[in-house]
């Protein structure tokens, strides 16, 4: 069984979390400049087994797609045309980003260090994993 990644796309950084290859637990992995998202998942798939791409699907209150989902879909049309053979699933991101940051706050970081974009980043990269994993398990 291959892992699952969650991407959080953005306009200047792209946030990454994995799954260990026995699908159980999310781990934030890293945040990549989104030029260089494409190169990154590429190289990351030549060395460990992705299965399933999980890609945050913006949205306003209302469920209307948000001003971001212009830039998302692009690129998750890109990402089923360069891994035919993994399947790449939605999962609504509002309020990851502000879960994220009160996340670094209850876990008692510091002001300085909460303002690292690229952290929130990837902690809302694995709180949008760990929502795709609990509904995976829930149909089961």
């Amino acid at each position: 069984m291959g892992r699952v990644m969650a991407i959080d796309y953005g306009r200047v950084r792209v946030g990454l979390a994995v799954t260990d290859p026995e699908r159980i637990i999310a781990t934030a992995l890293t945040t990549i400049p989104t030029a260089d998202t494409m190169r990154y998942i590429s190289d990351y798939c030549s060395h460990e087994k992705v299965d399933v791409f999980v890609v945050g699907d913006a949205r306003h209150l209302d469920g209307t797609p948000s001003e971001s989902a212009l830039l998302i879909e692009p690129f998750v049309e890109k990402l089923k045309k360069q891994f035919p053979n993994c399947e790449v699933a939605r999962v609504d991101e509002r309020f990851t980003s502000k879960i994220a940051f009160q996340t670094m706050i209850d876990s008692g970081l510091r002001r300085k260090q909460r303002r690292d974009k690229g952290m929130v980043d990837q902690i809302a990269a694995t709180i949008i994993l760990q929502d795709y994993l609990s509904t995976i398990r829930n149909r089961k």
